[in-house]
């Protein structure tokens, strides 16, 4: 990775960490999708770099916050979103050994599937759902998250529908995605998938994430929530079909 490389890796993951912080959600999701489109670096080495910088992120937010984790829902989140996670990642590693165009058309529908669910606004439910409800979007969370570290969008929707505190509701996610960034990070170095020691340089973003995570919080520009998901669902849009339409084009072999 080249010296621009990095820099537009840098501000990519500061984009993403500003966006989080505003909307609730995205992060890896824009890192995902910037990196699909630029070309930085693999999927596979992009989705490390987004698992370390979600830990960093999380950890941020949780020194102060992990008193209103939903323990009890966690676990029941995380059960089947583990193994559904070592099933994601081990997914990932395949299609990467046999084929670029199925993984980059995945990431983009799972993009565009993300952005669309995420701009509708949930409901909140006057009882907190059922047991099975919650495993089930543990597991949808853990595959995406063994993809392509984007584990948010399904839990996202399914917390904010509980008639829980706005609180509850994010220091819950971000424990959630915390754990599965611990649990990814650890299956690629037990694999020995670990970057070459170039795509570590992506680490340099640390900084301006936590700096900007800050930013957002004490300074948050003068534009609604709405207003803000509108902007954030858009560019979401745009960048899966921007993977997903040239994916598919190739696989159906309409390039010649």
């Amino acid at each position: 990775m080249d010296a621009a490389g990095l820099a537009g890796l840098i501000a990519l993951a500061g984009v993403a960490a500003y966006i989080q912080t505003l909307t609730g959600f995205a992060f890896g999701l824009v890192m995902m999708g910037g990196i699909g489109l630029t070309g930085l670096m693999s999927l596979p080495d992009a989705a490390v770099v987004v698992s370390v910088l979600t830990l960093v992120n999380a950890l941020q937010v949780l020194v102060r916050g992990w008193r209103d984790v939903a323990w009890r829902e966690q676990l029941v989140i995380l059960a089947p979103g583990l193994p559904a996670l070592i099933a994601g990642y081990w997914l990932l590693e395949y299609l990467a050994d046999t084929s670029l165009d199925w993984l980059r058309l995945i990431l983009g529908l799972v993009i565009v599937a993300s952005s669309i669910q995420l701009s509708m606004k949930p409901h909140p439910l006057e009882t907190v759902s059922s047991k099975a409800s919650f495993v089930g979007f543990g597991a949808v969370s853990g595959l995406m998250g063994g993809l392509f570290s984007t584990s948010g969008p399904p839990l996202v929707y399914h917390l904010y529908r509980q008639p829980w505190p706005h609180a509850m509701v994010r220091e819950t996610l971000v424990s959630v995605f915390a754990i599965y960034a611990v649990v990814r990070f650890a299956g690629v170095t037990i694999a020995g998938n670990l970057p070459a020691p170039n795509v570590w340089w992506a680490l340099l973003a640390i900084p301006l994430v936590m700096a900007l995570t800050y930013a957002a919080r004490r300074w948050p520009p003068p534009v609604s929530a709405l207003a803000l998901r509108r902007i954030a669902f858009v560019l979401l849009l745009l960048s899966g079909l921007s993977l997903a339409v040239p994916a598919a084009v190739e696989l159906l072999g309409l390039s010649g």
